[in-house]
């Protein structure tokens, strides 16, 4: 039996404390709201992110950072990308120095720039092939519920993506592992910004050629910029890449798709800001995902105009009309060949490795 701390008890941390509990581990789950905690210990359950469901009785829920870590063999860190760094900062030296850390967040810091896992290495001074990040169409709502759903969990080190497999494998839960790190960040922080825009483009209610036409094009720009920084793109053709953009971009349980369905509906940044529980890691990662697109380099205008509504204020409705007066010169279907080539040549060297092993 695993030791796993759960650190952060919103919606997905809940649902997965869920999955991991259902495993068969011991796990704590640490929060900071005294509401959380009183009610998954007195009563089995979450009042605020998932109201009416019980959770497994063995799940129990602490108030100090300390008392979950200690002893622990998973960390899961389970707290949004832009306070990330203030966790870190006040508990994760607190992380056991032989745990493996697993990060459910989906983005990209706001003013550095970085992953969450050179984040955490960064600042809890974890070693990196100790850092894993999991990412796939994981709707806590659905998962909370015990509907099937499948998930790829990334680190560089083979033996411990294996072992994370492994840990979190249900028989409604499956994971799927994969050393490429890097493209699991950043196709988890992308598609989030490609939802907000298609999310947009369905509250403005255009149809769903328009919203299919909007996930593709992500998709496009996901893929170039994990390329770009060294990723594999076989992982935009999987769960964690074109599987999680379809969820993330089709289903009213996205809230990165809801914040942008406000926006298609005439709703302000500030507004849907100040009445929404729940967090859009799209609104901070927009802009550092801009960023680091123009320093390896690529083309991201959907991010890009993403950025402009919510940081510089221009309407949603000028997102599509730009969207879709963009030069068409197929220059998506050229960067689709392109990456369709580059994957085609991967395969090739890899069947090649496969059998030289095998003579």
């Amino acid at each position: 039996m695993t030791r796993v701390a759960v650190m952060g008890g919103g919606s997905w941390g809940t649902a997965f404390a869920q999955v991991l509990c259902d495993a068969g581990h011991d796990v704590v789950l640490w929060a900071r709201d005294a509401v959380i905690v009183d009610a998954i210990n007195a009563r089995h359950e979450n009042p605020i992110y998932h109201p009416g469901v019980i959770l497994p009785r063995g799940l129990s829920a602490v108030r100090r950072p300390q008392q979950a870590l200690r002893g622990a063999d998973l960390v899961v860190l389970a707290v949004p990308v832009q306070t990330m760094r203030a966790s870190l900062t006040e508990w994760g030296r607190d992380i056991p120095s032989d745990a493996l850390v697993v990060s459910l967040a989906k983005g990209i810091e706001d003013g550095t720039d970085l992953r969450v896992s050179q984040l955490v290495h960064e600042v809890a001074d974890v070693a990196l092939e100790r850092i894993a990040a999991l990412s796939g169409p994981n709707l806590a709502g659905e998962i909370i519920l015990r509907e099937p759903a499948a998930t790829t969990v990334a680190c560089p080190d083979e033996a411990n993506a294996r072992h994370l497999q492994s840990i979190c494998t249900t028989r409604y839960f499956r994971a799927f592992y994969t050393t490429d790190i890097v493209g699991v960040e950043i196709a988890g922080a992308t598609k989030n910004v490609i939802a907000l825009a298609s999310g947009i483009v369905a509250g403005m209610e255009l149809g769903e050629n328009a919203q299919a036409a909007m996930a593709t094009r992500g998709l496009s720009e996901m893929s170039k910029l994990g390329t770009a920084m060294g990723a594999d793109p076989i992982t935009f053709l999987g769960l964690a890449g074109v599987g999680d953009l379809v969820a993330t971009c089709a289903s009213p349980l996205s809230r990165n798709r809801t914040f942008g369905v406000h926006l298609g509906k005439g709703r302000s940044v500030d507004e849907v800001i100040r009445t929404s529980r729940l967090t859009c890691e799209a609104v901070k990662s927009c802009k550092p995902i801009v960023e680091l697109a123009r320093a390896h380099g690529v083309e991201m205008p959907i991010s890009e105009l993403v950025t402009r509504v919510v940081h510089d204020g221009m309407p949603a409705s000028e997102l599509v009309r730009r969207f879709m007066s963009d030069d068409a010169d197929g220059g998506a279907e050229q960067s689709a060949r392109g990456f369709l080539a580059l994957a085609r040549a991967r395969i090739a060297a890899r069947r090649s490795r496969k059998d030289a092993h095998e003579r």
